[in-house]
């Protein structure tokens, strides 16, 4: 026979051991846990003690499927490597949080075969919501987000289809932006240097490119795109060779900071100067490149 203050067998505090040692109902502690406003707050205080008293951890499993509920929301993100998720990540926890709401994370890789994968995996966690980048997946996988019933919320991007959630801004017009204001500031050989190569780098550079179209200055010279993983030494070594080449280049749209970065340092440590002899422009607004306010 089980003691009434000691675990069972499987060394987890269940709910009904913290309801005996306080008293009362398993449903009364499941909802005093829970922080419903219908339990007296004397009961609450007397609940939470047992439960600290026994060492309870709530089964956020159990209660979904108990409920038809989770506290879990998933987030597929395609990379830590780059600080822009990083701070994404901290800023979507902290939120969610407030709100009572954990995150389960998986990270894709740019590989829609594993974002599919990954999301078979979350789907069987019944989360309460699905945070996912961009459009760009296989059919399969859209369909297991539509048959899901789960809300979806698709981050980085406007262009997602009518009844869709999303949250972020048009790529397409952001380097067709920054393409214009350094035509704007008289530049006239912009070349753009892009690394990783995913789907959004490709809506910057078209932005990019409709506005030097259309300006009269396109050279297809000026695209220096490059698969591998953006970094500070990429960003180095393609300042380089965009550098050497003839005619001369006078700006230069880099489509992630770090490569802007590595850029900067190239430049310091060439003798280049800038923004005098070529302007450097990053893109992302990562850690490093933000400017003194103050100044």
């Amino acid at each position: 026979m089980n003691h009434p203050l000691r675990p069972r067998a499987t060394g987890r505090v269940t709910l009904s051991d913290v309801a005996q040692l306080a008293g009362v109902s398993p449903i009364t502690v499941s909802r005093a846990l829970r922080g419903e406003r219908a339990v007296a707050p004397d009961l609450v205080a007397k609940v939470r003690a047992a439960a600290d008293t026994l060492g309870y951890v709530p089964n956020p499993a159990a209660r979904a499927l108990a409920s038809g509920q989770s506290s879990h929301v998933a987030v597929l993100i395609p990379m830590l490597s780059n600080a822009l998720f990083v701070d994404l990540l901290e800023a979507l926890q902290q939120t969610l949080r407030q709100a009572g709401f954990q995150t389960l994370i998986g990270i894709t890789h740019y590989d829609p075969s594993e974002e599919e994968s990954l999301l078979r995996e979350q789907l069987l966690h019944r989360p309460a919501g699905l945070i996912v980048t961009g459009l760009e997946r296989h059919d399969t996988t859209r369909q297991l987000i539509a048959q899901s019933g789960v809300p979806c919320v698709h981050l980085m991007t406007t262009e997602a289809p009518q009844g869709a959630h999303c949250v972020g801004f048009s790529q397409m017009d952001a380097g067709r932006d920054m393409a214009c204001h350094l035509i704007s500031k008289g530049y006239r050989r912009i070349a753009f240097a892009a690394a990783q190569l995913d789907p959004r780098t490709l809506q910057r550079l078209q932005g990019w490119r409709s506005a030097l179209q259309e300006a009269g200055l396109y050279d297809e010279v000026l695209e220096w795109l490059n698969p591998a993983p953006s970094s500070l030494g990429l960003g180095a070594r393609m300042f380089e060779q965009i550098m050497g080449q003839t005619p001369p280049v006078d700006a230069i749209f880099f489509c992630n900071d770090d490569l802007a970065q590595g850029a900067l340092l190239a430049a310091m440590r060439t003798g280049v100067a800038v923004p005098q002899r070529v302007a450097i422009a990053g893109f992302n607004d990562l850690t490093g490149s933000d400017r003194d306010r103050k100044s």
